[in-house]
């Protein structure tokens, strides 16, 4: 992160990283009309990304530093690494458990970048954030059901969802260490690259199918490219130069409650109370984290 960041770069960050954490929730709803499987809905996420991140690294102006060595492109591929990763697990767990703790276990993912944070870069980590970050992830269990819903998953599928929030926590550390050097244009081809070479061959050797086989299928697949990899990601990656790692790592728990909400309108899946309620103390804890 940017170590002094203007007023108008911050107001302009928050809202970034806000739309950001909302268009990267509504890649279930993408994921769900998919019409290849999981590993290859994956791999054509970051390889349909890769042509508009592409295009607009050429086009821009380049201000950041080029990458001097091995040791620098090492670490611009490392985030696509964790990334890949990330979206292996998660998709795993979803066939490993039930949908409700695969989705909150892989939601606990900003307790692994605070705790990140503070290790390895010794951000200081207020008591005000921590009570954010508690309400949140309390909001979140609720949304899902609260804690009775949690009963019909399995351990070995729960565990992967965990490992998934652990990779995306290092996907989400790496690129907020790298943004105080690299813009996020150029961090984002290196890391969608990186996702996309390791993507491929579990695809490939995973997946029976890995073209769709309508336009309605390359819809769904250009519409998680686009709005939820190239809008949502990038947004984050921008704000990570301008806000902490560990609030930014918030906007995850933004996914639930958004998927909520378009399933309610798209897909006609009711919204009770519960659901209600839980939105509002994950919206009212990052409002409580933002403060600390």
């Amino acid at each position: 992160m940017s170590p002094v960041a203007s007023p108008s770069h911050a107001r302009l960050a928050l809202i970034a990283l806000l739309v950001g954490g909302i268009a990267i929730g509504g890649s279930p709803i993408f994921v769900r009309f998919s019409e290849v499987g999981p590993m290859a809905t994956a791999f054509w996420r970051v390889a349909l990304a890769l042509v508009p991140f592409f295009i607009v690294s050429r086009a821009l102006p380049q201000a950041d530093e080029r990458p001097s060595g091995l040791r620098d492109r090492l670490f611009l591929f490392l985030p696509g690494i964790f990334l890949a990763a990330d979206l292996g697990s998660w998709h795993l767990s979803l066939h490993m458990t039930s949908v409700a703790n695969a989705t909150l276990f892989a939601n606990v993912a900003p307790v692994f970048v605070t705790l990140g944070s503070w290790l390895l870069f010794r951000t200081t980590i207020t008591p005000v954030f921590l009570a954010g970050l508690a309400l949140a992830l309390i909001g979140v269990v609720v949304l899902k059901g609260g804690p009775a819903a949690l009963g019909g998953g399995q351990m070995a599928g729960d565990a992967t969802a965990v490992v998934a929030a652990m990779f995306y926590a290092g996907y989400m550390l790496s690129i907020g260490h790298l943004r105080a050097r690299f813009s996020t244009s150029r961090i984002m081809v290196w890391t969608t690259f990186a996702a996309m070479t390791c993507m491929l061959p579990v695809a490939f050797f995973l997946e029976a199918d890995l073209v769709p086989a309508t336009l309605f299928g390359w819809g769904m697949l250009l519409g998680l490219a686009l709005i939820s990899h190239v809008g949502g990601q990038g947004l984050v990656t921008y704000a990570l130069a301008y806000l902490p790692t560990a609030f930014s790592s918030l906007t995850l728990l933004l996914q639930p409650v958004v998927a909520a909400l378009l399933a309610w309108l798209l897909l006609g899946e009711p919204v009770g109370l519960m659901q209600a309620i839980g939105g509002v103390i994950v919206l009212f804890g990052i409002l409580v984290a933002r403060r600390g």
